[in-house]
């Protein structure tokens, strides 16, 4: 009997309860084990033990202002979708390769957005009909865990935006489907003339032009009287956002770009963490 409790009190100081095997080498009474009270900054603290693992800049302030965010805001393409808008409109008129020739530079940084947005538009022209047929041959497909993580950032109160350099009519069914409403998504508007025929994009639309997306949330954090924003993104024009932004997450889950996760301060290749930390109760 005393062999048999011996083994069992090993066990439990292997789990971590050293003074009941203290006890037990003493000879000194056995009391129950009572957790340490938690901190207010206890949930926290074991997302932060794993900041270390993880790539970025700066993980844990990044983490840290997940976890307080009261907006966080999306670029769409090859992050809350798993392609890019444009590329699939453009395939599906048959321009595809030459667009996404341009949609990779835009990406990268090594062009101007507005100058890749103006030649993408003019090589396929779209009409509103054949954007309508293609949403309709090809409903856009969300990233894994996204909604998800939606979902969990807007139950505990905190506001979600789309921002993008994509086009506003592709958007909106993306929208819908997360549970955003259209008036948080910012994105260029295609003009059409009277025929439905493209006649040009809107260019006071603050994501048509390089630097839109700092301007986009920073009207976004005025409007919303924010003190915590985030800005998730695949692309160059994604990492621009910081500021306005309180940090900038990275994202490589469709396509890892070196030069954003070199400026991130998380880069992440799925929503796993994020929704882990969107999951608990806001900080303050």
């Amino acid at each position: 009997m005393a062999s048999h409790t011996s083994r069992c009190l090993g066990k439990l100081a292997f789990r971590g309860l050293p003074s009941l095997a203290a006890a037990a080498r003493h000879g000194g009474p056995i009391t129950a084990f009572v957790p340490p009270t938690k901190s207010v900054r206890a949930p926290f603290v074991s997302r932060t033990m794993s900041a270390a693992t993880q790539e970025g800049n700066n993980v844990e302030h990044a983490m840290e202002m997940l976890a307080k965010a009261d907006a966080v805001c999306f670029d769409v393409d090859s992050t809350v979708i798993d392609e890019e808008g444009i590329d699939v409109l453009a395939d599906t008129l048959g321009k595809g390769p030459e667009v996404s020739a341009w949609t990779a530079k835009a990406m990268g940084g090594n062009v101007k957005f507005e100058d890749a947005l103006a030649a993408r538009l003019e090589i396929i022209t779209p009409s509103r009909k054949q954007i309508a047929d293609c949403l309709e041959q090809h409903p856009l497909r969300l990233s894994t865990g996204v909604d998800t993580l939606v979902t969990k950032l807007q139950q505990r109160g905190t506001d979600v935006y789309l921002v993008s350099g994509g086009f506003r009519l592709m958007i909106e069914p993306v929208a819908e489907e997360l549970g955003v409403d259209v008036k948080n998504i910012y994105a260029n508007t295609i003009l059409f003339n009277d025929d439905g025929e493209y006649a040009g994009f809107d260019s006071n639309e603050p994501t048509s032009a390089d630097q839109g997306k700092p301007k986009a949330l920073s009207q976004i954090k005025e409007a919303g009287g924010y003190e915590t924003m985030i800005m998730v993104g695949d692309g160059a024009t994604d990492a621009q956002a910081k500021p306005p932004a309180d940090a900038f997450i990275g994202y490589g889950g469709v396509v890892r770009r070196d030069a954003v996760a070199a400026k991130a301060d998380w880069f992440v290749t799925d929503f796993e963490a994020m929704i882990d930390i969107a999951s608990k109760e806001k900080s303050k």
